[in-house]
């Protein structure tokens, strides 16, 4: 039935890469110069992100954001029909040896992604993973293109659970004994009735939901984040780091840890993370 369903993105998805990418760098044109796709809120959030470059260094980031961004659209779609020698040829993962010693100390982990890269393709993660990978998601307003993203998400085993469903289905896997790997997006805009840590982020005061670290300590499971470089198009390249919270007297320290690194991350690549997301919608407390 789900083929029926998408047959358009299946159709799409057999069209090999490099033909693909023909068609993001055609879409870019369109959607950079012509639909001019939420170019205001990119170019406010890099102008506040990095106030010391020029207009024309701002506008280089721009531009290599939007091809970035038409190529994960692709790379997602590709994600239907993608094998798994192929999967092995662009996907990598330098650090596995550190996912099977926590594994073999009987260590769930939880994995703190971001919009960085392609987030897409973390759907891989079971063929790499000895563990029950699962997702925290969000359901989007369109039922249609919700249910697209969980069966692309899904192909290779990976356990969609919605947001609010969480912590739940986390403590029952748990008592189950399954060891699990669960991906938490932490760079998204927490509610306003949220709990949340505030903190400097690229220039501006940027509240961080909390969360993981609370789940973690709960559950006594690792955090991780995880790293993502893309050496050539159509490639990607993932480390696992540890973010350790040893300092009993910072509650927040594993989330800063995160926004530190993430932040490094977008410093290098700044065209690799999601610029289009209304990031900073909260405005500060007053003191």
């Amino acid at each position: 039935m789900k083929y029926l369903k998408f047959f358009p993105f299946y159709l799409l998805s057999i069209i090999p890469l490099r033909v693909l990418y023909i068609l993001s760098d055609f879409m870019y044109l369109v959607v950079y110069h012509v639909m001019k796709y939420r170019r205001a809120v990119v170019q406010t959030n890099l102008k506040n992100s990095f106030p010391h470059k020029s207009l024309t260094e701002i506008t280089a980031i721009e531009k290599r954001f939007y091809k970035h961004f038409c190529d994960t659209a692709f790379e997602s779609i590709k994600v239907l029909t993608l094998g798994k020698k192929a999967i092995n040829q662009r996907f990598n993962i330098k650090n596995t040896p550190l996912i099977e010693s926590l594994h073999k100390d009987n260590k769930s982990i939880i994995l703190y992604t971001s919009h960085y890269g392609n987030w897409e393709w973390f759907s891989f993660l079971p063929l790499f993973l000895p563990y029950q990978v699962q997702a925290f998601y969000q359901e989007v307003s369109n039922s249609y293109f919700n249910d697209f993203v969980l069966v692309l998400r899904s192909r290779f085993g990976v356990q969609c659970v919605e947001s609010k469903q969480g912590y739940k289905t986390m403590v029952n896997m748990q008592q189950k004994g399954v060891l699990t790997a669960t991906c938490m997006i932490g760079d998204q805009s927490p509610r306003k009735k949220s709990s949340k840590h505030w903190m400097t982020f690229l220039n501006q005061e940027t509240a961080f939901l909390v969360g993981a670290d609370r789940i973690a300590e709960k559950l006594n499971q690792t955090v991780l984040y995880v790293s993502v470089q893309k050496p050539k198009r159509g490639n990607y390249e993932i480390e696992f780091i540890p973010l350790d919270d040893a300092n009993q007297n910072d509650s927040n320290e594993l989330i800063t840890k995160y926004a530190n690194l993430l932040e490094r991350s977008i410093m290098e690549k700044p065209e690799l993370w999601l610029w289009s997301h209304r990031r900073w919608k909260l405005a500060p407390p007053r003191l």
